[in-house]
């Protein structure tokens, strides 16, 4: 009788052990989701082509296959995870031509980080090619500090850093190698 009565009792404490757990466990969920945030994007388009004009002439074409726009996010930024393809106008309709692999615009800084397979082709011939270049969209300034290749009439060149305008007119490198022609 003592011995059915002590079982009785280690039942009776297992079930509410148990029942006290899963209790616990429920509640913890539950905690967890008052502290999460969904981070969804407030526009979602597939296949973009987007036109950028000013006084009536077309200055900016950009072509992408994803555009994710976090628009309502403390920093908004807008995302194209499938990378990009843009065409640059100049006053006199000069084309730069830009690619790369997944770019991501941040509307505050108006900077463009490209990243995978970036590559770059003035309608003069220029090109180059990195793994990340940043475009000031105010300054129209392009930057990297990651290795690059540079091709142009003159000459290949590579190097690790590199900023210039982005007609090319203006170019400041780094660490730079390669065979080159000088005019001297």
């Amino acid at each position: 009788m003592i011995l059915q009565k002590k079982y009785k009792l280690i039942y009776l404490v297992m079930a509410f052990a148990v029942t006290l757990f899963f209790g616990c466990e429920s509640n913890f969920k539950e905690v967890q989701k008052i502290n999460f945030t969904e981070f969804t994007p407030s526009g979602d388009a597939d296949k973009v082509n987007l036109k950028y004009t000013d006084s009536g002439l077309i200055k900016v074409v950009l072509i992408s296959p994803k555009m994710l726009d976090f628009a309502t996010v403390a920093f908004p930024f807008t995302e194209f995870p499938k990378g990009i393809d843009v065409t640059l106008y100049d006053d006199k309709g000069k084309t730069t031509r830009v690619t790369s692999n997944y770019a991501i615009s941040y509307k505050q800084t108006s900077i463009i980080d490209l990243q995978g397979k970036v590559k770059i082709l003035s309608e003069d011939g220029q090109q180059l090619e990195t793994e990340q270049l940043y475009f000031d969209q105010k300054n129209e300034w392009f930057y990297t500090e990651k290795k690059f290749k540079f091709t142009d009439q003159k000459g290949t060149s590579n190097g690790q850093g590199i900023d210039f305008s982005k007609d090319f007119k203006i170019i400041n490198s780094q660490r730079i190698m390669g065979e080159i022609e000088s005019s001297e």
